[in-house]
Order: C-alpha cells, then sequence, then structure tokens
C-alpha cells in the first residue's frame, strides 16, 4: 500500500501554508509571484518574490493572485500552487495527492469553484473544500464535533472570519474584507496624512509588527521609518510611536470588533452562553497585532485569547480535516 499523501492548503492572501499529514507544516511562503511582462514568464515565487515588491523595473511585476482570500488571477495562481505543492511534496510521488484547501466563509460557489479547479489542475486526486473558521478550530484545538459553541476570529491578509461554530460545522459567520492588508494601508495613510511621509506595503508591515498596537500598551514603543518626503521628494526618516499606529489603527481594529459585535448578535442564545463561558479564539496572523484581543474583550466583555500558534492553525486544521472526515467514513461502515 503506498502512503498516500494528505496535504492541507491554507490558500491565504498574504502567505499560503503547507500542511503535510505526519510531518506537520512543511512549507510557509508569502503569496507572491513575479512576473515578467515582455515574456510573461514566471520569475520567482514565494518569499524570493516578496523582496522584489515595490522595487521591480517596468517590465517585471510581482502580484499577489490571491485578493481578499479569493483567486483574482486564475492562471498565476494555479502555476503557484503547482510550484507550492511539488517543492513541498517532491516529484517523486506515484499517487497524486489528497488536498484540502480552505477559503473564507464569505466566498462565493463560483470563487469556491474556482479554487477547487485550480487545485485540480495542479494535480490532487480529490479536493475538499473548507470554511476558514472551522479549519482554523480544528488547528487551534477545539473539539469541534461536540454540541458546543466556540466562537472563532480568524483574522488573515486580505479577509477577517468570524464564526459561531458547534457540532462540526458553522452556526452563523461573517466574513469581512477588513484584515492584515487593511492594517497596512492605514498606516501608509497615515503617514502620508500626519508626516507627509509615502511609505512602501513592506515599510508599513514592519511597522505594524514592530510596535503596532490597538489598545494602549504600558510603555511607548518607538521606530525608525524611512520614506520619502512628499513635500521636498527627498528620502526621510522619522520617529513613529506605538501611540500613533494606536490612531492609525483605531479604524480598521473596529470594523473588526464591530463584525464580532454583529455574530454575537446573531448567535443562538444557548450556544452565546456557552461562548460567554468559553471564549473567543483568534487565529491568523492578524491576531498578532498586538492588544486586538484586549480590544476585542474589553467591548464584548467575553474573556479573548489568541491561539498558540495563530500563524499554522489554518493550515494545520486543514490537513487534520482530512483525516477527521475519512475517519467518519470509516465509522459509518461498521454501522
Amino acid at each position: 500500500m503506498l502512503v498516500s499523501n494528505d496535504i492541507g492548503i491554507d490558500l491565504g492572501t498574504a502567505s499560503i501554508l503547507v500542511y503535510i499529514k505526519g510531518k506537520g507544516v512543511v512549507l510557509k511562503e508569502p503569496s507572491v509571484v513575479a512576473i515578467d511582462r515582455d515574456s510573461n514568464k514566471i520569475m520567482a515565487i514565494g518569499e524570493e518574490a516578496r523582496l522584489m515588491i515595490g522595487r521591480t523595473p517596468g517590465n517585471i511585476i510581482a502580484v499577489r493572485p490571491l485578493r481578499q482570500g479569493v483567486i483574482s488571477d486564475y492562471t498565476v495562481t494555479e502555476k503557484m500552487l503547482k510550484y507550492f505543492i511539488n517543492k513541498a511534496v517532491g516529484k517523486r510521488t506515484l499517487r497524486k495527492p489528497r488536498i484540502a484547501v480552505c477559503i473564507p466563509s464569505g466566498a462565493t460557489e463560483v470563487e469556491k469553484k474556482a479554487v477547487e479547479d485550480a487545485t485540480y489542475q495542479a494535480g490532487a486526486r480529490e479536493v475538499s473544500i473548507i470554511e476558514e473558521p472551522v479549519a482554523a478550530a480544528i488547528g487551534a484545538g477545539i473539539d469541534i464535533s461536540k454540541a458546543c459553541g466556540n466562537m472563532i476570529v480568524d483574522i488573515g491578509g486580505g479577509t477577517a472570519d468570524i464564526a459561531v461554530i458547534s457540532l462540526g460545522g458553522t452556526v452563523v459567520s461573517t466574513s469581512i474584507k477588513v484584515a492584515g492588508d487593511d492594517f497596512d494601508e492605514a498606516l501608509v495613510r497615515y503617514m502620508r496624512k500626519k508626516h507627509n511621509l509615502l511609505i512602501g506595503e513592506r515599510t508599513a508591515e514592519e511597522i505594524k509588527i514592530n510596535i503596532g498596537s490597538a489598545y494602549r500598551r504600558p510603555e511607548v514603543l518607538k521606530m525608525e521609518v524611512r520614506g520619502r518626503n512628499l513635500v521636498t521628494g527627498l528620502p526621510k526618516t522619522i520617529e513613529v510611536t506605538s501611540e500613533e499606529t494606536l490612531e492609525a489603527l483605531r479604524e480598521p481594529a473596529m470594523q473588526i470588533v464591530d463584525a464580532v459585535h454583529n455574530v454575537l448578535e446573531r448567535t443562538p442564545p444557548e450556544l452565546a452562553a456557552d461562548i460567554f463561558d468559553r471564549g473567543i479564539v483568534m487565529t491568523g496572523g492578524g491576531s498578532l497585532l498586538n492588544g486586538l484581543d484586549q480590544l476585542i474583550e474589553e467591548k464584548t466583555g467575553i474573556t479573548t485569547m489568541v491561539a498558540e500558534d495563530p500563524l499554522t492553525a489554518v493550515a494545520i486544521g486543514t490537513g487534520k480535516f482530512i483525516e477527521f472526515q475519512h475517519g467518519d467514513k470509516k465509522e459509518q461502515e461498521f454501522n
């Protein structure tokens, strides 16, 4: 019996993670592709291409084929998937792998179909599509098969998915297109308005990771930021404090809090009581923004915690979902 490869893929706007059964997360790369416009050839994929963002000559463009959690450029996504699957599995597998891919809970049928087709084209034997919050819950170590309400807030790069899960499925959910990328954009806008400084998206991401905060920090952190002064047109360095990022990120952070509130309003009372007892679990890279959990906790009055490994939770959950699915089939055979 050949070992069948079960692969879970977290197809994210910002990064792609590949989980292989028995090995864990084997690959984590940014979902960026660099294309040569003249010959339409792909120059680089992943980390290599990310370093090219905002630094390319005219004929090369660094693109993110996934926008807000769904495919915006089909052919490039297909090639990128193929590359990542081959890189993770290796070319020597005789049998095509079974692949589970996750998509935001608000994705339409057409968007689901596009992801499914792209995965088959990239060389899958079987494809199962999972909703992100369900995968995030499994990856965060929650037993989703019980009749007990759990609330998951999964903040990725392009979308934030908020869902209440019980008995292995979603009860109420919402998917908003406010997430990590919007935090970056808010910082770019703020720097332009307040300091007349133009910064790139990579610098904005660095500010967010190092000193970004959604809730007042006990100590004020500072960071030097380089960009282009819009008045003189020359490069300039200024010092930015975490207090300023608090002001810049207030709007997108509050949008996420409002979405959480909205889901809680639509939750059946029994499940709402469970959530109040068990708390809200946050996953995804966006949940690492300092103080976002405290903000949600303050506004909802429910304990909020960030999962142990928020970045890989969705990928792990996607991989485990295949086992969960096929495990169920075995049980039915005995009845």
